[in-house]
């Protein structure tokens, strides 16, 4: 049996800290903007102070697990915490999901009892939001985790639904035409419903223990049976614990009479060949023609 963990150590020193202070800086926002939204009545504003709670849990979760991720594996989950993220992602994603049905039912029938806003005010939170957003992605550029890139995605679709509130702001300073505010509201809280139900079904999918979309089953067998050395395959798994760090498992029937020396070569090969298709831990079983394995018949990937 033969596993690989080819992980990345390197860890920035800098990097959670950098997550940390843009947490509090969006978290910090996110808190005014609710309250300010809720002043000079505007569900634009409100409905962006929603996209920013879920990118404030989205930051403290990074923040956290960016943390948790060091204590590796050990006995009670041998694997390590990397999953961990993924009932986080589930929980905000809950979150959200209420929270829009929440802004919706409050801006929808103001499109036809459109309340007048305070344009002044929204003006203001927009261009105090561009700046916060701006400084918080400014603070994790050039860093290079997947947490840190996620995040700095997640702020910068921030700047520009924050621009959207602005040009919304501005439009109503000139003109008296209050159902601007509901429309954008509308449209932030469609926009972030959307990105919700797609990171909540990636997330179900990784908690099902889906084929990473990344991993072509097809492909890693045709890969392994191009070895001279490996006459068949079955048993072949793949799944992933966080949507980045891949996992995969295969029995492979091997020519007979091959010494210890060469049968630790295939494994090598065959660990070789999967980091190629990013897959960073592979378990190999390796069998001699003739054995009956009780998994022969199992995962079949062209089955259905």
């Amino acid at each position: 049996m033969a596993h690989n963990h080819s992980q990345d150590h390197a860890h920035h020193h800098h990097g959670g800290s950098n997550i940390k202070v843009a947490f509090f800086l969006n978290l910090g926002f996110t808190i005014l903007e609710f309250i300010g939204g809720f002043w000079i009545n505007s569900v634009a504003v409100m409905s962006d102070a929603l996209h920013d709670l879920g990118d404030s849990l989205s930051l403290g979760l990074a923040w956290y697990f960016e943390k948790l991720s060091k204590k590796g594996s050990d006995r009670s989950f041998s694997y390590g915490y990397k999953r961990f993220s993924l009932l986080g992602a589930v929980v905000n994603s809950v979150i959200l999901l209420a929270g829009s049905f929440i802004i919706l039912s409050e801006s929808i029938p103001r499109i036809w009892n459109p309340e007048p806003v305070n344009a002044v005010g929204m003006i203001g939170f927009a261009i105090l939001g561009i700046v916060v957003n701006g400084a918080a992605v400014l603070r994790l550029k050039g860093d290079s985790s997947i947490n840190e890139r996620v995040v700095r995605l997640h702020l910068m679709e921030d700047v520009l639904g924050w621009v959207a509130v602005l040009v919304g702001g501005i439009f109503l300073y000139f003109f008296n035409w209050p159902a601007i505010d509901p429309l954008l509201s509308i449209g932030i809280t469609c926009y972030v419903l959307y990105n919700v139900v797609k990171n909540l079904r990636q997330s179900m999918k990784i908690l099902l223990q889906g084929t990473p979309l990344n991993i072509n089953l097809d492909e890693v067998q045709k890969r392994l049976l191009a070895l001279p050395e490996i006459q068949s395959i079955h048993d072949l798994h793949s799944w992933t614990l966080d949507g980045t760090y891949n996992v995969l498992t295969l029995h492979a029937v091997i020519s007979e009479n091959l010494l210890l020396e060469q049968t630790e070569t295939i494994k090598t090969r065959i660990r070789e060949l999967m980091a190629d298709l990013a897959v960073q831990h592979v378990t190999v079983e390796l069998e001699v023609p003739g054995y009956e394995c009780e998994h022969e018949d199992c995962s079949n990937p062209n089955s259905d």
